[in-house]
């Protein structure tokens, strides 16, 4: 497998590869790769610990690095997934909170491994994108959301 030119690198405490195969078995066209052990002794792990884990999400190629915990997960950095319906909408957001996640505001999750997740639905990136009241009575009606309702965010579209 030729090595990606860019690849979006999470930093994960110590279970990047659990993560890797639960956003496999969750997400289509997402996958695990190759899992690379360490060589050596390093500050949060032994030789042969898992260190670094290939996946990929929704097809765009990730790695998942066992750094320890010096560092933690910020909503400065998110999957952002776009849905086509509310049933689409709501396995994500499901799956994510229901294996141990957290919901937030606005159509944002966190996972059990602290990593954030939009879970957009389509309608509320046309909104936004159509600008004027359209996209200010969408906005107004998601800023009262935590998962994204579908049918709520159509009926502010119209007014």
């Amino acid at each position: 497998m030729a090595i990606a030119k860019n690849t979006i690198c999470v930093w994960y405490n110590k279970d990047a590869e659990a993560a890797a195969r639960f956003y496999a078995q969750t997400f289509p066209d997402s996958s695990v790769g190759a899992i690379h052990t360490a060589p050596a002794d390093f500050p949060s792990g032994k030789a042969g610990d898992v260190l670094v884990v290939e996946f990929t999400v929704f097809g765009i190629p990730c790695i998942g690095l066992n750094g320890g915990d010096a560092f933690q997960q910020s909503e400065a950095f998110s999957f952002q997934i776009a849905t086509d319906d509310q049933a689409e909408t709501d396995r994500y957001w499901n799956a994510i909170v229901g294996n141990d996640g957290r919901e937030s505001a606005c159509g944002w999750c966190k996972d059990k491994w602290g990593v954030n997740w939009q879970i957009t639905p389509r309608t509320l990136t046309e909104a936004m994108a159509a600008g004027g009241d359209e996209a200010k009575r969408a906005f107004e009606a998601m800023m009262t959301m935590r998962k994204i309702d579908v049918a709520a965010i159509d009926a502010a579209r119209k007014g």
